[in-house]
C-alpha cells in the first residue's frame, strides 16, 4: 500500500469514529465525581505547636557535634557543608531556643543542662577579642574563622546576641540544684566579661569590629535604625565595662537624628532606617534586638520602640498585600521580606537582603512568622499558607530558608540559624513572654535601662 493511501485510509476510520452516534464517547467523563478530600483543620495552637517543635531541630538535632553551639547553616543535601563552622550570635539564639525545649517538653531539664554546660564550657575557651567573641567559631577548637578578610576578631553585635542567651539561661537556672546554680553563674561570668568600653575607641559610638591584625580598620559605627539596639543596652548594664548615655545618644540615636516622620500605607515609621527610609528595612531587624529585650511599653526620648516594630511589620505585611511587582501569590496569606538566602538569577542559591526596597520575589517565612507578636492575626495567616504547602516548604528542621512563589516555587532547601532561631523564641514571647520575661527581670538590664533614660512601663 502506498503511503498516499495509508494516509486516507486513516483518515476514513477517523472520520468513521467521530460520526453522530449518540453511543459514542463526548469527551467529557461521564464517570461520577471523584470525591474531594477533605481540608484538614488545624488549630492555630497546633500550627504553633508543630512550627516550634520542627524549627527546635535545627538547635538540637542538627547543632554542632564537638561545642553543642549552632551551626551557621545547614543543608540536608550536603550534610557536611560548613561542618564546623559554629555563629556566635545563632548560638545566642540557640541558648534561648532550649529553654523553650524545655519548656514546651521537648526535651528534659537534665537533658538541656547536659547540652547547655557543654555549650558554655565551648564559649569560655573559644577565642575572644577584649570579652567579644568572633562572628564564626571553629567548632573543633574554638578558634576564630574570618568572617571576611579584616573581619578576623571580635563581633560585637554577633557578640551581643549571644550575650541575650547567656542572661536568659543565667536567669532561669539561679535557683535550681546545685549543677543549675554552677550552670547560671557560669553564663553570668561569660556575659561579664566583654568589655563594651573597648568597642568605643573612646568616642561617644560603639564600633562593631576589632581584631588584634586589622584593629578598627572596619570603621563600622553601630547607628540606628536597625539590627543593633541590643548592644547599646548590654552595653549600659555591664558591671565592669558599662558606656556612658551619651555613647547611646550620640551613637545609636546620633542625637534624635534616628528619628522619621515617613509614613507608609498609614503606618508612620517613626525612625528612619539606615538604606530603607521610605518603606523600612529587613523584618529582622524588629527581631534580633528584642529576642530578650521587651519592646512592650519600651521607650526613650526618641522613640516608641513597639510602636517602631508593630508599624514596620505591617509595612512589610502591606507592601506584600499591595504587590506592586506582580510576583505571584503574594498577598494577605503570602508576605515576608527579610535578609535570607534567595534565588540568583542562574537558579542557584544565594543571599540577598530582601525588603520592600530590595523586593526580588523572595518570600523568607521567618519575617512573617517572627513578627507575630506584632502582627498574631497576619503572621499566623502567612503560618497556615506555609504549612499548607508543607510538602514543598518544610524539611527536617522546620520551614526552609526561603522560596519563590513566581519561579514554581522554588525552595532554597536550606537554613540559617540566624533566621530558625527567631521563629521559636518570638512564638514564644507571643505564646506566653517566657525570653522577655527572663531577660526583662535581670537586675544589670534594668540598670542599663534606667541608665540610657528608657521607660519599660507597659
Amino acid at each position: 500500500m502506498s503511503k498516499f493511501f495509508y494516509i486516507v485510509s486513516i483518515v476514513l476510520f477517523l472520520t468513521s469514529c467521530t460520526s453522530q452516534d449518540d453511543s459514542s464517547p463526548v469527551g467529557v467523563s461521564e464517570l461520577p465525581d471523584k470525591p474531594e478530600e477533605p481540608t484538614v483543620v488545624i488549630s492555630d495552637v497546633e500550627l504553633m505547636d508543630i512550627v516550634q517543635r520542627e524549627t527546635f531541630k535545627y538547635f538540637w538535632d542538627y547543632a554542632d557535634a564537638d561545642s553543642g553551639g549552632a551551626r551557621e547553616r545547614y543543608h540536608p543535601s550536603e550534610p557536611n557543608l560548613g561542618k564546623s563552622v559554629v555563629t556566635s550570635g545563632g548560638t545566642g539564639f540557640g541558648l534561648m531556643s532550649i529553654l523553650v525545649g524545655i519548656e514546651r517538653s521537648y526535651i528534659s531539664r537534665d537533658e538541656a543542662v547536659v547540652r547547655l554546660s557543654k555549650i558554655l564550657a565551648f564559649l569560655e575557651n573559644a577565642d575572644r577579642f577584649h570579652g567579644a567573641w568572633p562572628h564564626w567559631i571553629n567548632g573543633t577548637n574554638g578558634s576564630v574563622i574570618p568572617f571576611s578578610s579584616l573581619d578576623n576578631g571580635g563581633d560585637l553585635v554577633e557578640t551581643a546576641f549571644l550575650v541575650q542567651g547567656l542572661i536568659c539561661i543565667k536567669e532561669y537556672f539561679k535557683t535550681g540544684s546545685t549543677e543549675e546554680k554552677a550552670l547560671s553563674q557560669k553564663a553570668d561570668v561569660l556575659w561579664k566579661g566583654v568589655d563594651w568600653q573597648w568597642y568605643t575607641k573612646n568616642e561617644n559610638t560603639l564600633y562593631w569590629h576589632w581584631s588584634p591584625s586589622n584593629q578598627f580598620a572596619m570603621n563600622m559605627q553601630l547607628k540606628g535604625y536597625n539590627e543593633t539596639l541590643i548592644p547599646y543596652v548590654l552595653a549600659a548594664a555591664s558591671p565592669d565595662y558599662s558606656i556612658t548615655p551619651e555613647v547611646y545618644s550620640n551613637g545609636w540615636a546620633s542625637n534624635g537624628a534616628i528619628k522619621s516622620n515617613n509614613t507608609q500605607f498609614g503606618f508612620p515609621l517613626l525612625v528612619k532606617h539606615s538604606g530603607n527610609e521610605q518603606f523600612g528595612g529587613p523584618l529582622f531587624w524588629a527581631h534580633y534586638s528584642y529576642l530578650g529585650l521587651n519592646p512592650n511599653g519600651l521607650t526613650d526620648q526618641y522613640v516608641n520602640y513597639w510602636d517602631t516594630n508593630v508599624n514596620h511589620s505591617k509595612i512589610n505585611y502591606s507592601y506584600c498585600v499591595s504587590n506592586p511587582n506582580g510576583y505571584r501569590d503574594y498577598g494577605k496569606d503570602c508576605w515576608g521580606l527579610t535578609a535570607s538566602y534567595t534565588r540568583n538569577s542562574d537558579g542557584g542559591i544565594g543571599y540577598n537582603a530582601h525588603s520592600p526596597n530590595n523586593d526580588t520575589g523572595i518570600i523568607s517565612p521567618t519575617a512573617a512568622i517572627s513578627s507575630i507578636p506584632y502582627t498574631p492575626t497576619e503572621s499566623l495567616a502567612a503560618m497556615h499558607f506555609f504549612y499548607g504547602k508543607k510538602d514543598k516548604l518544610m524539611g527536617p528542621a522546620g520551614f526552609y530558608d526561603a522560596f519563590s512563589p513566581s519561579n514554581d516555587y522554588w525552595v532554597a532547601k536550606a537554613y540559617l540559624a540566624i533566621d530558625q532561631g527567631p521563629i521559636v523564641i518570638m512564638i514564644e514571647n507571643y505564646r506566653s513572654g517566657l525570653l522577655w520575661n527572663l531577660f526583662m527581670q535581670n537586675e544589670e538590664v534594668q540598670n542599663g535601662l534606667v541608665k540610657l533614660g528608657f521607660n519599660t512601663a507597659p
